[in-house]
């Protein structure tokens, strides 16, 4: 059966005010629409698994929130890392607790932070990619069509076509210079690396073991001694992609699915005000904001009663909880040094 598994443990640091280590970007209502993003991830899932399929691995001061948000979630579902080891030893995790109840799983691994504009579409891809991979040693990486020179993406290298839209995988790329980026815009066959993996459980399993067998070896003492406090904050903090990703690739067996279903990570506020509907003068605003004179602005003030702002061109806005951000959207790298203490 399928089997969803969301990544929920940032800190979503370069959303401040916003997002704080206490409560992070993946449980706001950063859209203005009603839903938070992990809420959002859940729906457009749903189809895809049953709401007994659907497994979160965050952080343990988190699992009160994950529990109020997605009240459907089992109990036992909800994976509490005790310490932040990056996201290879978090999929292992998800992947050997599912292979408990589900031998012949078929997973998707997907952050909890993104936006998806056409969740349509966005099933279709899914569901090929799951078709795809269910009985193959395969895993698939989706690769966003990308629609600008972005340099704030890993990129993945595509060769021919090997099934219906399903393509071999040549090489991961870093994040490129402008120059590159234009390039690899330009050669067509490049993709943004949306984080999100699909697999059979029996492949990812395989994986690790061979790539990082001392990964396999914690989890296989996790699943015999239920002991995640002392074993999990000793695992390699290693992401999934340098784990696993770059040497299967390497191997033959990654594959990605290309698609355009209005993607973003939603990583800054400039992703934000790329989402966000705009008015004449280009601001975007999530509360009741109203603009004089003002453009180019982002502004997020959902908990203010009315907000005036006058001739403000270019500028961040936010508030939460009593702490004010105010500014220029060409400083925004600066946020993590705004916030310290």
């Amino acid at each position: 059966m399928n089997h969803v598994v969301i990544m929920a443990g940032g800190i979503g640091s370069r959303f401040w005010p916003l997002s704080t280590p206490e409560y992070p970007k993946q449980f706001i209502d950063i859209l203005g629409c009603g839903r938070t993003l992990i809420q959002l991830t859940v729906d457009r899932f749903r189809g895809i698994c049953p709401d007994a399929n659907f497994w979160v691995v965050t952080n343990g001061k988190y699992v009160s929130v994950v529990n109020e948000q997605i009240p459907n979630i089992l109990a036992s579902h909800i994976l509490a890392e005790p310490a932040a080891r990056n996201t290879a030893p978090c999929v292992a995790w998800a992947c050997w607790e599912i292979c408990k109840e589900d031998a012949n799983a078929n997973i998707v691994v997907t952050p909890s932070d993104a936006v998806v504009m056409n969740p349509i579409e966005f099933q279709r891809v899914i569901t090929n990619a799951l078709s795809f991979t269910a009985d193959r040693n395969a895993i698939v990486t989706i690769g966003i069509k990308p629609n600008r020179p972005e340099t704030g993406y890993g990129y993945v290298l595509a060769s021919d076509v090997v099934e219906g839209e399903i393509h071999k995988v040549v090489a991961f790329k870093e994040k490129p210079n402008l120059e590159t980026a234009k390039a690899y815009l330009d050669a067509g066959n490049y993709f943004w690396n949306a984080g999100i993996f699909v697999f059979h459980a029996n492949t990812m399993v395989a994986a690790l073991t061979k790539n990082k067998p001392n990964i396999a070896a914690d989890m296989d003492k996790i699943i015999e001694t239920g002991d995640v406090a002392t074993i999990f904050p000793s695992c390699e903090k290693i992401s999934i992609d340098y784990a696993v990703m770059e040497p299967s690739a390497a191997a033959g067996i990654v594959f990605t699915h290309p698609a355009d279903f209005g993607w973003s990570d939603l990583g800054n506020w400039q992703s934000l005000h790329e989402k966000l509907q705009k008015d004449e003068n280009n601001n975007a605003s999530v509360g009741n904001v109203k603009f004089l004179e003002s453009s180019n602005n982002v502004v997020h003030m959902e908990n203010a009663k009315r907000v005036v702002l006058q001739g403000l061109d270019g500028y961040i806005v936010s508030e939460k909880n009593g702490h004010f951000l105010v500014c220029k959207r060409s400083e925004e790298q600066r946020i993590k040094e705004f916030s310290a203490e």
